[in-house]
């Protein structure tokens, strides 16, 4: 098994996006905290959505999480209503339903896609279904033609999930304007990032109006928390990265700053048991909008860089034994390069790429809704529900695509996962 110690450790989350120019902004950020919770980013990058989508309204929450909340919210749904969602997803989908004391229903997916599987959508619609939720898994749109029909047909209101998706297109129309309403995450690891962040957009007037009304009232997050969201991609990319040359370190050190609060979790603790954190709904700050910003300006540039290292995989892996790749499809994009494995533990495959300083478990994996140490029955999943998203959570392992994965590192982990297959 190749070891080298002076390779550069490689990684799929912890701030990938993060260049040059967004650390040197960082820095300016961090050193203006007048101008933190307040500020123009708010109109200039909700202004940006609004035309980029022909939305009515869009308006920033401090997370996607939020985002979706909001448009819960303003649907002013009763309690013990159904929301239908795909089973193999994330707790902050699940999180704000249950918050509502509304009543998630998961759906299976189709293994070619990871997207929401109609057919069970329809045979999952109940008299109490209210909403549906579609997540465009790592940048593959679903089958949006054949769910809006389903939707139109039982009078659901449709919500795109598109938290892997900024960018993507489905029929040369871009994924977000198909559903009543849409929402987006800027996370430490998605498409574009500002450690945190989130933005809706909806076409209905009156709704759109209540969310204003409903933002208005929100709060900001206090400093202490857009703080440690600065810090994050500072010392994640001048002291934890170079630290996991020694992987005991580098976890050593990740794991104290985060006890230590200096660093935030992408997931807290709470949310896996199903609660929520104090700043779990809050209105998006200045500082993250500025990040935000700077990010979207270079989105297609990312889209290229991602959709380069995908074909990389592609074309290195397409003949190899023992595992399914997602067909190619038009207007996707590649947030992750997802690969099916079915004769190979995918926790020695993870191993493997650990021993080379290759570090890429993301944690969509193990369960169907991630995290996997969420708490699946509080999220109200009972196993056997979408056996499609079981197999896929068990068999699957994402290759990182982001900005900071060069064609050779492309080549090399392609390389080490063709040797490990042959074993």
């Amino acid at each position: 098994m190749e070891k080298n110690i002076a390779q550069k450790p490689i990684f799929i989350s912890l701030s990938p996006n993060v260049e040059k120019d967004d650390l040197s902004l960082i820095w300016r950020i961090l050193f203006k905290p007048w101008a933190w919770k307040r500020g123009n980013a708010e109109l200039r990058v909700e202004r940006r959505f609004k035309e980029s989508f022909g939305a009515e309204y869009a308006l920033s929450f401090n997370s996607g999480r939020s985002s979706f909340l909001a448009i819960l919210k303003s649907l002013e749904l009763k309690e013990g209503d159904e929301v239908l969602m795909q089973g193999f997803t994330c707790n902050a989908v699940v999180n704000p339903v249950l918050f509502l004391k509304l009543v998630p229903v998961f759906v299976d997916i189709e293994k070619e896609s990871l997207n929401i599987n109609p057919m069970d959508l329809e045979e999952k619609i109940t008299s109490k279904s209210r909403a549906v939720i579609v997540q465009h898994t790592f940048g593959l749109g679903a089958n949006m033609e054949r769910i809006q029909r389903i939707c139109q047909e039982h009078n659901l209101f449709l919500i795109e999930d598109c938290a892997h998706s900024l960018g993507a297109k489905y029929n040369q129309k871009k994924l977000g304007v198909f559903g009543d309403a849409a929402f987006f995450s800027f996370g430490r690891d998605k498409v574009i990032s500002s450690v945190f962040g989130g933005m809706l957009i909806i076409k209905d007037k009156v709704l759109g109006g209540k969310i204003t009304k409903l933002r208005q009232k929100t709060r900001y997050p206090n400093r202490l928390w857009i703080l440690q969201q600065l810090l994050h991609p500072l010392i994640v990319e001048y002291v934890i990265k170079p630290s996991y040359k020694l992987p005991w370190l580098g976890k050593f050190l990740l794991i104290s700053f985060q006890k230590l609060k200096i660093l935030s979790k992408a997931v807290s603790q709470k949310e896996k048991s199903g609660k929520f954190s104090k700043n779990f709904f809050r209105k998006m700050p200045n500082a993250l909008l500025l990040i935000a910003e700077n990010q979207i300006k270079k989105l297609e540039k990312f889209q290229r860089h991602s959709e380069k290292i995908a074909q990389i995989y592609f074309d290195k892996l397409k003949n190899s034994f023992g595992i399914s790749i997602l067909p190619k499809s038009e207007g996707k994009i590649y947030m992750r390069f997802p690969i099916i494995f079915h004769n190979k533990n995918t926790d020695e495959i993870l191993e493997m790429f650990r021993d080379n300083k290759i570090f890429i478990d993301d944690g969509w994996r193990k369960a169907p809704i991630m995290p996997p140490d969420t708490d699946q029955k509080r999220a109200g999943y009972i196993f056997g529900l979408c056996p499609n998203a079981e197999f896929v959570a068990n068999h699957i392992v994402n290759l990182p695509t982001n900005i900071n994965i060069s064609e050779k590192e492309a080549m090399r982990i392609s390389d080490l996962l063709i040797n490990f297959l042959k074993k």
